[in-house]
């Protein structure tokens, strides 16, 4: 179910969010529940999974998104092959 209208869009302030602007340095971030907005374009970010901040660039597809979708929390499985004896 989406977030009502009314509320507005879930959005954490990141204290330098200017000087990343300016400088193009990262924004380390733990808040994976934040939407991305039309401002964070073109920002890059390190969100947290829960062991490591995982580098996330902003784009234009990503507007209204949770930074959290692009930091994935889970190790992707790969099958174990065995040699043929």
């Amino acid at each position: 179910m989406p977030r009502s209208a009314w509320k507005g869009p879930f959005f954490t302030s990141f204290p330098g969010l200017r000087q990343a602007i300016q400088n193009g340095t990262p924004i380390a971030t733990q808040a994976r529940s934040c939407t991305i907005l039309p401002s964070f374009v073109g920002l890059k970010f390190l969100v947290h999974n829960g062991k490591d901040y995982l580098p996330v660039h902003v784009t234009e597809e990503m507007i209204g998104h949770k930074l959290g979708e692009f930091s994935f929390t889970r190790k992707r499985f790969s099958y174990r092959f065995t040699k043929a004896k």
